[in-house]
């Protein structure tokens, strides 16, 4: 008989603990149900309980991806292999009731069954810290965009000569002055001043905070997945949201077919009678799809081959939706191929040691490639990415350099 299978559910996080429940592999019977704190010296006693029943064939952790992030982590660290459940549905609840221990057991007949397989990102590498500035990042380009918008709402009603004062400039240039406001006798100005010059100087210092979280997540993404950092469209905010639903073991992924359907990026029958049609996906990871979304915008107004596809198909009679659907779906591939199986693609130091080498001058092979200098030179200090440029260039340099 083989050993017990174990499923482990987390309760909320104001509890701070974890569920666990054993099960028979063999005859489904529960063997225990156990509490443990959510931390280090919990994670270790529960370990020690489960082993203590047996030989363990399997772990389903609930919110691998939340609370039973570091129980997973701990787990997959200590050799236990981990399956990632969802949580018990519905039917399940009304015929069952709901407790943890319940939830439980549930889950864990999951793993036994085989219904559960998913494996949990590790959460281990560079894409999990890439994760966390892309979070800190997004909230402070919402925080600024809300200042902005608070900023000229406050200068439509402020008083007249403060309003004409500021009329007619570039709003950098509004900030400028705004940073620099004095005090003022009246005390409506005095107040919106004041008010204009807190706001200028957080819109500033969010300026500031995004431009060094996008230059950390630029280098840790060129370290990480240099070859997706170069793909067309792709910029810091797209390839961390992209990596972040792929994670640091991007091998769970068993397919492209998959990767497209976690990224709701694959269409979804939606057929009826005679008539066969599909429709967009609305679930998946909405944040991975945004990012598909903003790679298919970008290509279609600046990538040639997208721009002849969009109008191909629209002589077809296809619509822009589902237009957009396939570039998506074409887009998912791409990604997932140049994450698992990265192409090899010059770096562009690389580049500069051969242009160096060959005793050719920055401006002179920028103006062979047909691109601004700056480019060239962005490319060669690692500061920006494109695979399509770093190609073309040293193509160019092995044909004429010799």
């Amino acid at each position: 008989m083989g050993g017990p299978s174990r499923y482990l559910h987390h309760l909320t996080g104001r509890q701070h603990v974890h569920v666990a429940a054993v099960l028979d592999s063999a005859t489904g019977r529960c063997l225990g149900v156990e509490s443990f704190p959510a931390e280090r010296a919990g994670y270790a006693a529960l370990h020690a309980w489960l082993a203590g029943h047996g030989e363990v064939d399997a772990v389903g952790v609930e919110s691998t991806g939340s609370w039973g992030a570091g129980l997973s982590r701990h787990l997959t660290a200590a050799g236990v292999g981990v399956i990632e459940v969802d949580r018990p549905d519905r039917k399940t609840r009304r015929q069952e009731g709901k407790s943890d221990p319940i939830d439980a057991q549930a889950a864990a007949r999951a793993v036994l069954s085989g219904r559960a397989t998913g494996t949990p990102k590790s959460g281990d590498g560079p894409v999990e810290a890439i994760r966390a500035l892309e979070i800190v990042c997004h909230g402070a380009t919402r925080d600024r965009t809300r200042a902005i918008n608070q900023f000229k709402a406050l200068l439509v009603t402020a008083p007249a000569d403060l309003r004409e004062h500021l009329a007619g400039l570039s709003f950098s240039r509004q900030l400028e002055l705004a940073r620099r406001f004095r005090d003022h006798d009246d005390i409506v100005e005095a107040q919106v001043r004041f008010a204009l010059k807190t706001l200028a100087r957080k819109i500033t210092f969010l300026d500031q905070q995004i431009n060094d979280l996008e230059a950390r997540m630029n280098t840790l993404t060129g370290q990480a997945a240099p070859a997706l950092a170069g793909t067309f469209g792709v910029g810091p905010h797209v390839a961390a949201q992209l990596l972040a639903a792929l994670g640091d073991n991007p091998e769970r992924i068993s397919s492209e077919a998959a990767f497209a359907k976690l990224c709701a990026a694959c269409p979804i029958p939606a057929s009826s009678g005679k008539t066969t049609r599909h429709r967009l996906n609305p679930g998946g990871d909405r944040r991975a799809n945004n990012a598909l979304y903003t790679i298919v915008l970008v290509r279609m107004r600046h990538h040639a081959p997208t721009r002849a596809y969009v109008a191909r198909r629209t002589a077809e009679g296809k619509t822009r939706l589902e237009i957009m659907r396939c570039l998506k779906r074409y887009v998912a591939r791409e990604i997932f191929n140049v994450v698992t199986r990265p192409p090899a693609v010059p770096t562009g130091h690389d580049i500069r040691q051969r242009r160096l080498q060959a005793g050719i001058t920055l401006t002179a092979l920028a103006n062979t490639l047909d691109i601004a200098p700056i480019r060239l030179s962005r490319l060669e200090r690692g500061l920006d990415f494109n695979n399509d440029l770093a190609t073309r260039a040293a193509t160019w340099l092995t044909q004429n350099a010799a």
